[in-house]
């Protein structure tokens, strides 16, 4: 065989890749801690040691199972910080003859290595990274000469292949989806169980982060880091999700509650999105336990995590490589304001975005409602550039990797996308997150005022994006409603004026 140089990326710590099935001495490995990667966006200092600590776990993995691995650090003083410029020393260093690479989940890293293969004329190899349920362009396939990319349509196709909640050819219980029922409050805390910890002392790794000059945000406890880093925590974390959360996961999946960060959601995709568990066990290991435990929880509980791992999930990857990289660059709504300085810092009065971006900041981490209902609702009811809502995003978050991060904010959460993927804005007043979350019990605006002395501003902020935007929404037929509800409601001006004065004066708010 010839001398080969294996690649493996950041997000791709598969252990189970048929790579791996082999040992060969003439294969090396190669993993690399590099600049290009920690400073594209700012990032959090969890998100960067999370990464370093799962790299690092990976590489000693394959080192037991006998693989020779070339693992590059970020203080290596013959680092060059750029995965192309590193690749180029380590091909003449060990005179590689092929080089083979995972296809990376980011446009970006896609574009480099297949250009870096082209231009060094190098002998090379690209492989799936055998970790999603599809190929990058099935979803593109699946919905060819079609209007739209109904969700609905590719979840239910992937239950059918992968033999996910059926009885033959229909739904377990005769129904697909248990959304209706995913939406309640979370009125007794007592239901709330601690959740696992792998805590771990990572002083030496954040000196070095800090002693190499990465600028990063938020918070760490450099001795109690609690983000599972390798594949054994990830199963340990899979499986308390299933004993502890499973059963009042889908019941309240879109709660929110200020004494609980974490609620009953499985903190699973970390691990996933770097590919340290597959999406195909996680469900197959669900499912499996409520089989066995169908007495204490119900299909709803189940269908709505499965929903989000093979439907959503699966979904918005499929998207992403259908739509990229035009997809970088859609602001459908020409939103142009720049984000607010509390989004970095959470000061700010509004009680749900305190929250909200405090929870954040501190644990790298919010769920799919505080992302889309609260910090992504504010960020398009006051028409914030989508470019720096996706810095944001793509840097506050533990699991934020682009394929996923942009679709969801650029798309799903900003509608800068023109409803490729939401067939219509996602966007409310302060009577959701009332209705949703303890937010408002506690804050200094009335949830109930439109305008005067602390009125709550996504009341009017609510009114003004529909108004302003009704030139490109008003004949969406979801929404038609609230064009004719805004058309009777007294105290247009007033309203429109408070939302003016709230537009600019946002870092006051």
């Amino acid at each position: 065989m010839p001398k080969t140089l294996r690649l493996i990326l950041g997000d791709q710590l598969n252990s189970n890749h048929s790579w791996f099935k082999d040992k060969n001495d003439d294969t090396l490995y190669l993993m690399m801690e590099i600049r290009q990667e920690t400073d594209y966006v700012r990032h959090h200092i969890q998100k960067i040691v999370a990464f370093f600590l799962a790299m690092r776990n990976f590489a000693d993995f394959l080192k037991q199972e006998g693989h020779k691995v070339l693992y590059i650090t970020l203080d290596d003083l013959a680092n060059q910080q750029d995965l192309v410029k590193n690749l180029k020393r380590i091909i003449i260093e060990e005179n590689i003859e092929l080089f083979e690479y995972q296809f990376p989940d980011e446009y970006r890293l896609d574009k480099q290595l297949s250009d870096f293969c082209i231009e060094s004329g190098i002998q090379s190899w690209a492989y799936d990274t055998e970790h999603f349920l599809t190929k990058r362009e099935y979803l593109a396939n699946f919905f060819n000469g079609k209007k739209s990319y109904l969700m609905e349509s590719f979840y239910r196709e992937m239950r059918k292949k992968f033999n996910i909640l059926m009885d033959g050819e229909a739904p377990l219980t005769g129904r697909w989806n248990y959304d209706q029922e995913n939406r309640n409050k979370l009125k007794d805390p007592l239901l709330l169980l601690p959740a696992p910890t792998y805590a771990k002392d990572v002083s030496q790794l954040i000196h070095m982060i800090q002693s190499e000059g990465i600028k990063t945000i938020g918070k760490i406890e450099p001795t109690h880091f609690e983000w599972p880093v390798s594949r054994e925590e990830s199963l340990k974390l899979l499986e308390h999700f299933c004993q502890y959360l499973l059963p009042h996961f889908g019941k309240y999946q879109d709660a929110m509650y200020t004494g609980d960060p974490f609620l009953f959601h499985s903190r699973m995709s970390f691990s996933l999105n770097t590919k340290m568990i597959s999406p195909l066990e996680i469900v197959q290991k669900v499912e499996k336990y409520w089989l066995e435990h169908q007495d204490r929880i119900n299909i709803a509980q189940v269908e709505g995590f499965i929903r989000q791992v093979i439907g959503w999930r699966e979904y918005m990857r499929g998207i992403y490589w259908a739509k990229m990289p035009e997809y970088a660059q859609l602001n459908y709504l020409t939103h142009k304001r720049k984000l607010p300085d509390f989004f970095w810092t959470g000061r700010t009065k509004m009680n749900c975005m305190k929250h909200a971006i405090g929870q954040s900041l501190e644990k790298a981490y919010a769920h799919h409602i505080q992302r889309l209902m609260v910090t992504g609702n504010f960020a398009l009811l006051a028409g914030i550039d989508p470019d720096q809502v996706d810095q944001w995003y793509l840097g506050v978050y533990i699991d934020a990797i682009e394929w996923v991060e942009i679709t969801n904010t650029r798309g799903m959460s900003q509608f800068a996308d023109g409803g490729i993927v939401g067939t219509k804005p996602y966007v409310c007043s302060a009577n959701y997150i009332d209705k949703m979350s303890d937010y408002c019990s506690s804050c200094q605006y009335d949830k109930q005022k439109k305008v005067g002395d602390n009125a709550c501003p996504f009341n009017t902020l609510y009114w003004h994006f529909y108004h302003r935007n009704q030139d490109k929404l008003a004949k969406n037929p979801r929404i038609g409603m609230m064009y004719r509800t805004w058309e009777k409601m007294n105290g247009r001006k007033e309203i429109l004026d408070q939302a003016e004065v709230y537009l600019a004066n946002l870092e006051d708010l």
